[in-house]
């Protein structure tokens, strides 16, 4: 085990854990503003991680996608994907029940983009004011996201690379309409009841199995372009 591989993979289990905090923080937060404080008397607006970690999702399944590799166990290599503790909302708290629960179903995806966002806006600043500022930019980018590349030594670019490559996972992850991700709130509230009733059927082993292999695969498929136009930003901006 390489350390250099090492220390990329704590930096991309750490920022994966806060970024699944800000993810459910911005849930509880909308909320909190929409008239459910159901989140917010449990102490879910937090960044606290001891309020939002799911053993399986946040812990469990993220190691072994991510510190895998590094003893040889690659099955799940290729995706990074985890969950946090689902956010309580009691929907009928809010005034106007099918939007204000859109709403707070899509704060979670939004708080995700704004991470990526403030990372993308911190390597352009990085880029333009440090000597040699886009080849550290682009070597650290492209040293964090391909495993067995050397890492470069600037590490806010290191960190800022693995935030936008997770906040992207989380984004495009959590919109699948896939029970109890985000996406399957959406899609929920745009059934007709017998439709909803029987999309409610679907859980347990099936969700999960659904989560890990085909959100793995669209995942793969929305990633890698998605990556490749962030650094194109970088290297045209």
């Amino acid at each position: 085990m390489q350390s250099a591989d090492f220390i990329k993979a704590l930096f991309e289990f750490v920022v994966l854990i806060f970024s699944l905090c800000v993810h459910e923080s911005a849930h509880a937060w909308t909320a909190s503003r929409l008239g459910d404080q159901t989140a917010r008397l449990q102490g879910r607006v937090t960044l606290n991680p001891m309020y939002h970690v799911d053993p399986i999702g946040t812990l469990l399944f993220p190691a072994l996608i991510i510190f895998g590799p590094l003893i040889g166990f690659s099955f799940f290599s290729g995706m990074l994907i985890g969950w946090a503790k689902p956010t309580p909302v009691i929907t009928r708290n809010f005034r106007r029940i099918t939007r204000d629960d859109n709403l707070t179903t899509l704060a979670g995806p939004a708080s995700n983009l704004l991470l990526v966002l403030l990372a993308f806006l911190t390597l352009v600043v990085i880029r333009f004011s440090v000597p040699n500022g886009k080849m550290a930019v682009l070597g650290s980018f492209v040293g964090a996201l391909r495993p067995g590349a050397s890492m470069q030594s600037h590490p806010l670019v290191l960190l800022c690379a693995f935030v936008i490559l997770i906040n992207l996972s989380l984004f495009f992850f959590n919109l699948l309409p896939i029970p109890p991700l985000d996406g399957s709130h959406l899609l929920r509230n745009a059934l007709p009841y017998k439709a909803m009733q029987a999309y409610d059927r679907l859980g347990g082993w099936v969700s999960y199995l659904l989560m890990i292999f085909v959100g793995g695969y669209i995942l793969r498929l929305l990633l890698g372009p998605s990556l490749s136009l962030v650094f194109y930003g970088l290297t045209h901006i």
